[in-house]
Parts: C-alpha cells; sequence; structure tokens
C-alpha cells in the first residue's frame, strides 16, 4: 500500500499539481503583504476539479512554497512577506546590504528546506501513531479535547482570552448556522435556503483572511515609503559556503526541533516558533553580538523554525481532526470540497490517500529546493512589483473564486460581510484566528457534545469511568482561569504604566 501511495504521489499529474503549488507559493510569497493563509484561501476554489490528492499536495506545496518566498522580500527590502518572517530580516537585510544578497538568500533557503524535509518526517512517525490512538477516543474524549483546543486557541492567539472568546463565540454561533443534524430543522437561516448547508466556508475564509487583508494594504498605500530595496549583483565571494554550512547546521536542527514543537500545539503559530528559535540560537551563541548585523545563523534560526511548524501543524488535524493554525484550518475545508473527513477517521477510510499525501509533501519540499536555488534572483525580481498593481489582481481572484464555486451574487454577498468582519477584526485586535478554527470544529464539537449527553443520560458520574475526558476538562478550566489572569495582569500594567 506504500509503495502504491508514493507512485500515485510520483505520476505526472501529482507532480504537476504540487510543482505548480510551490511555485505558485514562491511568487505569492515575495509579494509583501500577502501571507500563506491569504495564498491557501485565494487558492482553494482553484483546486475544485482536482483530485483530493492533487489538490491537498497543491495546497500544502503552495503553503510551502509561500513560507519560503516570504523570507525573499524579508532580506532583500526589509519587509517581511508576513509575520513569522521578521525574525528573518534582521539579518538578512543587514547581510544582503553588505553585498552579500545571494548569500542570505540562500542561507534562508537551505534552512527553509531543511526545517522542512525534518519536520515532515516526523509528521510521518508521528500523525499515524497518535491517529491509531485517538481512534479509541468516544464522544466524551473528543468533546473535551476540542473543547480544550478552543479556549487554548483563544488565549494564545490573540493575547488577551476574552477577546478570542468573543471572536470564538461568534465563530461558534455561525457554524451553527443550517439543519440540525439531529432534528434536521433549519437553525438561524432566516428563511434563505442557500443557508440550509450552513455558512459557506469558502466564502467565510477568502473573506476573513484575503479579502479584508487587501483592504488594509489599500489603507497603508496612503503611506508609501520609499524603496528600500536590495541592488542585486553578481559577485565571486556572494554564495554560500562550507564553512557557512558547518556553522549553521545545528543552529538547523535545533530551530527544526523547536518549529516542529511549536506547530504540534494549537494556535501557537508559524511566528512564535521563528521568533523563539531566533531566541535561543543568539543565547546559545558564542558571538550573541552579531545578531543582527548580518548573522547567517540568525537567518537559518527563523526559516528552519517558520518552516517546520508547517507540517508539524498537520499533527493535530491528521491526529484529532484539530488545526494547529489558520493553513491547516483551510485545509480543512479543502477536504471537505473533496468529500473528505479530516482526523483519526482518514487513517482508517482513506490510507492510500493519507500515505500519498506525505509522499506528495517530502516531494514538495524537493520542489522547493530545486525551484528556489535556480529561480532565486528570478523571484527576487517579484519584489519590484508596486502594491497598487498586486491589491486589485487578488481582490479580483477573491470575487472569481466564489463565483466558481456556484454561490452567486448571495455568496459575493456573504464574501463582503466577512471582509468587513475581517477587517474590523484585525483593527481592533480580535483573534481572526480563533474565529476561523472555532467556526471549522464547531459541526465536530456539537455532534460530540450531542452524543455525549444522549449516551450518559444527563449522568455527569459517567465522566468518572472517562479519565481522559475529565483530564482534559479540568486542563480547560484551568487554562480559562491561567489566561484569564494573564490578561487582567496585562491590563493593570499597560493603565498603570503612564503614571510611573
Amino acid at each position: 500500500m506504500i509503495g502504491a501511495s508514493i507512485q500515485e504521489a510520483l505520476t505526472l499529474n501529482a507532480l504537476i499539481g504540487i510543482g505548480g503549488g510551490v511555485f505558485m507559493g514562491y511568487v505569492i510569497g515575495v509579494i509583501p503583504g500577502l501571507s500563506r493563509s491569504v495564498a491557501i484561501a485565494i487558492a482553494i476554489p482553484l483546486t475544485f476539479y482536482m483530485s483530493p490528492l492533487i489538490a491537498i499536495s497543491f495546497l500544502i506545496g503552495l503553503s510551502k512554497g509561500t513560507a519560503a518566498g516570504s523570507a525573499v522580500s524579508a532580506i532583500l527590502l526589509n519587509a517581511p512577506g508576513e509575520a513569522s518572517s521578521a525574525a528573518t530580516a534582521l539579518d538578512g537585510y543587514p547581510l544582503a546590504k553588505s553585498g552579500k544578497p545571494k548569500t542570505a538568500l540562500q542561507v534562508g533557503l537551505v534552512a527553509s528546506v531543511a526545517g522542512d524535509i525534518m519536520a515532515t518526517i516526523i509528521l510521518i512517525f508521528v500523525a499515524i501513531p497518535f491517529a491509531r490512538v485517538a481512534l479509541m477516543f468516544g464522544p466524551y474524549e473528543m468533546a473535551a479535547i476540542l473543547a480544550f483546543a478552543l479556549v487554548f486557541i483563544a488565549g494564545l492567539s490573540g493575547g488577551n482570552i476574552f477577546k478570542g472568546l468573543a471572536a470564538g463565540g461568534l465563530g461558534i454561533i455561525l457554524g451553527t448556522i443550517g439543519l440540525d443534524p439531529q432534528t434536521g430543522l433549519p437553525r438561524l437561516t432566516f428563511g434563505y435556503t442557500q443557508l440550509m448547508d450552513g455558512m459557506p466556508l469558502i466564502a467565510v475564509a477568502i473573506g476573513t483572511l484575503a479579502l479584508s487583508e487587501m483592504f488594509i494594504q489599500s489603507e497603508k498605500l496612503r503611506y508609501e515609503r520609499e524603496t528600500m530595496a536590495v541592488k542585486l549583483e553578481h559577485r565571486a565571494d556572494d554564495h554560500i559556503t562550507v564553512p557557512i554550512m558547518r556553522r549553521i547546521m545545528p543552529t538547523i536542527l535545533r530551530g527544526t526541533g523547536i518549529g516542529t514543537f511549536v506547530g504540534a500545539l494549537p494556535g501557537l503559530g508559524p511566528s512564535v516558533g521563528s521568533w523563539m528559535s531566533y531566541g535561543v540560537a543568539q543565547k546559545v551563541s558564542r558571538t550573541p553580538e552579531k545578531f543582527g548585523k548580518g548573522e547567517p545563523q540568525g537567518i537559518a534560526a527563523s526559516e528552519s523554525a517558520d518552516n517546520a511548524v508547517i507540517p508539524a501543524a498537520l499533527i493535530p488535524l491528521f491526529g484529532l481532526g484539530i488545526p494547529g493554525n489558520v493553513s491547516a484550518a483551510l485545509l480543512v475545508g479543502a477536504f471537505a470540497i473533496h468529500g473528505i473527513t479530516v482526523g483519526p477517521l482518514l487513517l482508517r477510510d482513506e490510507p492510500e490517500l493519507l500515505y500519498s499525501i506525505f509522499a506528495g509533501m517530502i516531494v514538495a519540499s524537493i520542489f522547493m529546493l530545486i525551484l528556489g536555488w535556480f529561480g532565486l534572483m528570478i523571484f527576487a525580481q517579484i519584489t519590484r512589483v508596486p502594491p497598487h498593481v498586486v491589491i486589485p489582481i487578488v481582490i479580483f481572484f477573491c470575487l472569481g473564486g466564489i463565483l466558481l464555486q456556484g454561490y452567486g451574487t448571495f455568496g459575493l454577498v456573504i464574501l463582503m460581510g466577512f471582509a468587513l468582519l475581517g477587517y474590523l477584526m484585525k483593527k481592533y485586535d480580535y483573534s481572526f484566528v480563533t474565529f476561523l478554527v472555532a467556526f471549522i470544529i464547531t459541526p465536530m464539537l456539537e455532534l460530540n457534545l450531542r452524543q455525549s449527553i444522549i449516551l450518559s443520560r444527563g449522568e455527569w458520574s459517567i465522566l468518572l469511568d472517562r479519565p481522559i475526558a475529565v483530564f482534559f476538562i479540568l486542563c480547560t478550566l484551568a487554562a480559562l482561569v491561567i489566561l484569564a489572569q494573564r490578561t487582567l495582569q496585562g491590563s493593570r500594567q499597560i493603565e498603570t504604566a503612564p503614571g510611573e
């Protein structure tokens, strides 16, 4: 079965899909302001006519390519393609300004690919045993785990637990729209037959992530800054060397471990991984004073952790059906389009597809290295594309993607509504990550919660025979108390700061 899965991932159509995803990711990644979640949200409608393997491999390749490409703008423009590449700019930009932009780009590429491949291998060896254990969980355990994940993400994604819970609560309310799974009665549809199947996930994702981001980028155009682009020249000494490779390899291994750990915990995200890895690398370095002045180890630390988070975030997704970050949450929508239930049931019902996806991820990493190494200077030219050209193109793809899904005018209205909601959430620092994850996992949470109530007949004492469920319930309550205290202490410090 494994051999057949690998062969399926190596077919011509699969290779074209994976390679196309990595290439598109590179192009989008080098444009400042376009993150991997925006790229995936725009690209999901393109996968409608693809096979499940090609569609998922295409989106994962897109995510990987975007993560690697965002380092290009961070190094050459000091303007990271997304927040997780901000740590890369600390040393990448000074190294490029010192006359070695190609060296900085190659160090970032090697660290990205190495971190990605090693984290993918860890995913393969961890996700399958994890899924096998999860198959033994009943509705009590799944409901408790999902509730804990939601609170955990709410507290860590935005920092303010109350804003996080508010965003999560809104996601839960919108996630219950449609026909009641038990009685078949419509809920919150207000007479619109288009909402009988629930709020369209594609419209919610594209509006909240991509279109709202374009509104914010358009607003920033009023504050034009002069370009800080590094001039690319061909120099004989501007390339990665063996001594540099020896210096950065321990950093890459350490960064991969940190990124994998962070990615496997729902809600932390790639920014936490890259900054944590950068801070650890600086602390353990014999020459910490060189960091921030063009130190290759700083680039390697950030990029290895940033790219390791992507495969690691799929561990809770494939194991429990819980998305670890926004990109993983969007993959749930892609699976749903093709009629596949993500989570531990994927191992039982579609084992060949799961192994083929793993093989496709390794192929995507190889494509990332080849395209990045030989097309590095070409991709670097994309940084010169002005924002006023990029923004209308992205908006066109957002609107076109909804129409391709067949939602029509109603879909466009929903899209614009969620674009406005996403804009306001980002402006007022409400966690759109928590909102989107809550919206996606609500049907699963509701189903397991209802099954638990029916099976227990309302008797709480049955939980005494379910230690795993009790453990996660206690963890949820503890997380609520700890995160609430942290938020209140932080607000008090802000209030007392001006008077000190």
